[in-house]
């Protein structure tokens, strides 16, 4: 299982634990053992630092992946998840809140609106927007001010700071 496909920047990780622990335990005891991977992409590091249980190795991968494309914990993050009841709805509410927080923290960067993983949940639409920045106050500043201009907005959107899931 490689969840590095999907859209979550921590999908390499999860993949490492996992396959850090099946390589973990084959075998019992004294008795050696051997796990068998199979992948389309065997040249991925997580994939070739789980097989070797080498974890330094993973984390300095790891760790520069992160760093070069901006993500937590080099920078702070925030999904705003946006509800409404039809889909254009909700994509008109995200696209406004984007534009708005591009304006109003040039610094940052602001990623979306797109279709949420989960786009539809309990007859309710959603769409993501994603702001990353390694000004934290400043971007949180940013995401109040533009909620504040329309306190409708505010039971419509999710805010979820450093996300631990982005699916």
């Amino acid at each position: 299982m490689l969840f590095r496909s999907l859209a979550d920047f921590r999908a390499s990780e999860r993949t490492f634990q996992l396959l850090t622990q099946v390589v973990g335990r084959a075998g019992r005891g004294d008795k050696p053992g051997e796990a068998l991977i199979q992948t389309i992409h065997p040249e991925h590091y997580s994939i070739q630092a789980a097989a070797a249980q080498d974890y330094d190795a993973f984390y300095a991968k790891e760790r520069e992946f992160r760093e070069r494309m901006q993500y937590p914990p080099s920078v702070a993050m925030v999904s705003l998840v946006v509800k409404g009841r039809t889909a254009d709805a909700a994509m008109r509410e995200a696209g406004w809140i984007a534009t708005r927080l591009r304006a109003r923290f040039p610094n940052g960067k602001v990623l979306g609106p797109a279709p949420a993983p989960l786009s539809r949940l309990r007859d309710e639409h959603r769409v993501q927007v994603f702001v990353k920045s390694r000004q934290r106050n400043a971007m949180r500043l940013a995401i109040q001010s533009v909620l504040t201009e329309r306190p409708e907005l505010r039971r419509k959107v999710i805010i979820d700071v450093d996300p631990i899931n982005v699916l």
